[in-house]
């Protein structure tokens, strides 16, 4: 058995119940790098750090907030799974979770300087975790449903982040550069909760693992993006607008210019579709725009 060959059988799942392998689509020689970066403490970001532009900071803060208990959130989801996992897929969710505690660490900084300006943030926060109260009860596979449609939705902004220079184009330099390592490393590790679904899942229908990913995506990806919608709206009347202005301005962002919710729409879509995996779309050569210097911080197979 070549090398090669071993590495397709390592990341290849046992057989279903239709008795046809499913594999992943991540490539087979793909690492995630845990990047321990911490901006710049003492830089006080404007108010409107990203272009001077109330309704671009608005958004982007809003983002932010919700950031560090949703994280939290996955890393907990992932927990009940991880002492049943195969070696590699073991060693990646425990790289997966050290990005997420940095990545919170970070935003959470970050919200402070937020906050610092006057704008009231952790209203935003608590309205994350009630909406993950919700889940309270549940399958761990619904969870770890919800997880994968939140990961979906961050790496599509991210390669968006990364691939198009407008989106961050007069930001605040240590704000843009704490939003281009988080959404390097959201790229890097986007496949890592659905390859732990297809091993979770892994003696079910295609129909029912395809009906609870689908449904559930299109459920709380609508929920989260219309929740992220209603607390910038919130924090552009902290600034004095009105909110019919606000929202006006608002979706005239998100959806004309610069528009990143109407580009991505149909790559978010892929989600909806049987055969989804979020490798199927290569974004390893945006990865490389960012590479880590840590070589040492890769995680090893344990």
């Amino acid at each position: 058995m070549n090398d090669q060959t071993r590495l397709d059988l390592e990341r290849a799942e046992p057989l279903g119940k239709t008795g046809v392998a499913r594999t992943t689509a991540t490539p087979a020689e793909h690492e995630l790098i845990v990047r321990d970066q911490r901006f710049d403490r003492e830089h006080m970001v404007p108010r409107w750090w990203h272009s001077n532009d109330p309704v671009a900071t608005a958004w982007y803060n809003s983002v932010s907030a919700s950031l560090p208990r949703g994280e939290a959130f996955f890393i907990d989801t992932l927990k009940p799974f991880r002492d049943d996992l195969p070696p590699k897929l073991r060693a990646e969710v425990k790289a997966f979770s050290k990005q997420e505690i940095n990545h919170t660490r970070e935003h959470v900084a970050f919200n402070r300087l937020i906050a610092d300006h006057g704008y009231n943030v952790e209203s935003i926060a608590e309205g994350i975790q009630a909406m993950l109260d919700l889940t309270e009860g549940r399958p761990k596979e619904f969870n770890l449903a919800i997880t994968i449609a939140l990961e979906h939705f961050a790496a599509i902004i991210s390669r968006h982040l990364l691939s198009d220079p407008r989106y961050l184009d007069g930001a605040d330099p240590v704000a843009a550069d704490v939003w281009r390592w988080h959404a390097t490393e959201e790229i890097e590790h986007k496949g890592l909760v659905y390859d732990v679904w297809l091993h979770v899942t892994r003696d079910w229908s295609s129909w029912k693992r395809y009906k609870t990913r689908a449904l559930i995506a299109a459920l709380i990806t609508k929920k989260y993006f219309g929740n992220r919608i209603r607390d910038a709206i919130g924090l552009l009347e902290q600034d004095g607008f009105s909110r019919r202005k606000a929202k006006r301005e608002l979706y005239k962002f998100l959806w004309w210019k610069p528009g990143m919710m109407r580009r991505m729409f149909f790559e978010w879509a892929a989600i909806l579709t049987p055969g989804f995996h979020p490798w199927k779309q290569d974004d390893r050569a945006l990865i490389a725009k960012y590479e880590s210097p840590y070589a040492d911080a890769v995680m090893p197979a344990e």
